[in-house]
């Protein structure tokens, strides 16, 4: 029987996506659920498995074709008989058997020996994807650390991204250490690459954004001390208890909703001169990931005490990271925080993420001497201070507006009670 592969829907609002990269060409084998190939939208790239096992006999879309949902872009012959004789035999050909991978990895790696007999049985009905195979061959990757990548696909099975994850915080696997390559590749000149097609997307949204909004910004320090004494006080009970650390971003989005409730201007957005208030305060956060960054919307945070935000920040962030992030959660914010002081950055000015009217920028949290205002005197004490950058939509936002609401953020950060907050 032949089976159509259509272009899925990736989302409410997405009704169509680009072909970025086919994981297998006409007359290959494909394996029910192997990734066939990666499609790539506005919002998100995800890897595409296969929903029938056969042999593809058309492929009917190039990389970079732009096609709607529920076209047709490509065929596989599901016939049992040929796709069952063809896929042993491309397991053989191929490796896809754990087994098979060995004579691939190069022989100055050593392979530990099997545990036992009953280990190597439950080897050979571990399969892994060609693409997985080529990349672990090429690194060097023995098969006993193979088989200790937790896989995140459908089953268990380890994807493209479990494997270049494991091999990227995991200890060299060659003669040639992390810190040398990455020098052999800063010292490449005239090399030159097709952009990624996350990175295109987040250019054309930029330059959009920059031709909507009229950008203003405005800045402000914070005393952090108190959180800063209260995470270091906490931290350990809380990851025994929640299974993650608690970190300053959800004190930092909790100040942000209180301050949304009073300036409700900032939790709007503008179509053409009509100015919707939005009822719900959803908020973005701006996620760094491979290849760009996402912004992942967490909705609702009027309704969520800190407990349930802390949750949610690391339930949205996770998952952005780990590529589990859906379309639809990648729409619909109202305004957007972004923290680009986790990596030891002071001050920026975000561009607004488009139709927010407003981008919070939160700096390093980092110790200085500041002075102290007292009804004895003044003194200089060592304080946790961080900046934060806050740029806002001047078609509806003034300075006036956009400095009572930053300095109405810093408010609530330094003075939130921190006693029962947890």
């Amino acid at each position: 029987m032949i089976v159509d592969v259509i272009m899925p829907k990736m989302g409410e609002s997405i009704n169509e996506g680009t072909i970025l990269e086919w994981r297998k060409k006409v007359g290959d084998v494909i394996q029910l659920d192997e990734i066939l190939l990666e499609i790539g939208t506005d919002k998100v790239d995800s890897e595409i498995p296969s929903s029938a096992a056969g042999i593809i006999l058309e492929i009917l879309a190039e990389p970079n074709d732009i096609k709607e949902v529920g076209e047709v872009i490509a065929r596989i012959d599901t016939n049992s008989d040929t796709a069952e004789e063809s896929i042993v035999s491309n397991n053989i050909k191929e490796g896809i058997i754990a087994e098979t991978i060995e004579p691939s990895i190069p022989k100055s790696i050593p392979i530990k020996e099997e545990k036992s007999t009953q280990d190597k049985a439950d080897r050979k009905k571990i399969f892994y994807t060609p693409v997985v195979m080529k990349i672990a061959a090429e690194s060097g990757l023995p098969l006993s650390d193979l088989e200790l990548i937790n896989g995140t696909g459908r089953g268990g099975r380890v994807t493209k991204k479990d494997i270049l994850s494991y091999l990227k915080d995991g200890e060299p696997l060659d003669s040639v250490s992390k810190t040398e390559s990455l020098q052999v590749d800063k010292n490449k000149s005239g090399r030159s690459e097709e952009m990624h097609h996350m990175r295109k997307m987040i250019s054309k949204h930029m330059i959009e954004s920059i031709s909507t909004s009229a950008h203003v910004y405005v800045m402000t320090e914070v005393d952090m001390t108190s959180i800063v004494n209260f995470v270091n006080r906490e931290e350990e009970s809380f990851k025994n208890k929640e299974g993650y650390s608690l970190t300053y971003t959800p004190f930092i989005v909790d100040s942000v909703i209180r301050s949304l409730k009073e300036y409700p201007e900032m939790n709007s957005s503008l179509d053409g001169e009509t100015i919707n208030f939005h009822k719900n305060i959803n908020i973005g956060l701006a996620v760094a990931i491979d290849n760009g960054l996402m912004v992942p919307s967490i909705s609702n945070c009027e309704e969520k005490n800190f407990l349930g935000l802390c949750r949610s920040v690391y339930d949205v962030a996770s998952r952005t990271r780990n590529g589990s992030i859906t379309s639809d959660e990648l729409l619909g914010s109202t305004f957007t925080i972004t923290n680009f002081g986790v990596f030891g950055v002071s001050i920026g000015t975000p561009i607004i993420n488009q139709p927010n009217v407003g981008i919070l920028g939160v700096g390093a949290v980092k110790k200085q001497p500041v002075v102290i205002e007292g009804s004895q005197g003044d003194s200089i004490a060592i304080r946790s201070m961080m900046m934060l950058s806050l740029g806002f939509d001047h078609r509806l936002i003034d300075g006036a507006g956009g400095s009572k609401f930053l300095e109405s953020v810093r408010k609530n950060i330094e003075c939130m009670d921190l006693e029962d907050i947890l």
